[in-house]
């Protein structure tokens, strides 16, 4: 296993990850793991922002040993969820918490009458390619230079919730 074998407390597996909705006192956690992940990282501010006041925003944590590990963040409007943004702390990468918080953020979706979901990604993020295509996204459109660090374009994904075997 990886890294986060080596912090010698409980392991890092289905039992002992945790998802739960995300609370002010995480953002700092939710900050650090943006800052590890992204070259244009969401603030405290943005996130402060969406907690409180954007009405269609859902953020689900993963949490380890009272530790954030990984999030995801999904606006639900009517029938469709957008992914705005997922995340797991570089420690521990590589052990299928982001696969694991995708399917539950999918379930959760579809629960609460989504029947699709879209998101855009980076072409050059093989990682997240690999993990959506798993979870049957498929490209359907690109936005051009979409991201404003360097202007590489967006792929946009979709994923129909009712075509996918969820469960929370």
């Amino acid at each position: 296993m990886g890294e986060a074998q080596s912090h010698n407390q409980k392991p890092l597996n289905e039992e002992t990850v945790q998802f739960r909705p995300l609370i002010e006192d995480d953002i700092p956690s939710l900050v650090e793991i943006e800052k590890l992940s992204f070259t244009t990282p969401w603030s405290e501010q943005a996130f402060h922002q969406e907690l409180r006041h954007n009405q269609f925003a859902r953020y689900t944590t993963a949490v380890w040993a009272d530790r954030v590990i990984a999030y995801c963040g999904v606006w639900l409007i009517v029938d469709e969820a957008h992914l705005t943004n997922i995340a797991v702390h570089p420690e521990f990468r590589g052990e299928k918490v982001g696969e694991r918080l995708l399917t539950h953020v999918m379930a959760i979706a579809k629960v609460n009458g989504a029947n699709k979901m879209t998101l855009e990604v980076r072409p050059s993020n093989k990682t997240a390619l690999n993990l959506y295509k798993k979870l049957g996204f498929v490209h359907k459109g690109t936005r051009a230079k979409y991201y404003p660090d360097d202007h590489e374009d967006a792929w946009i994904m979709w994923v129909n919730l009712d075509d996918n075997d969820l469960r929370d």
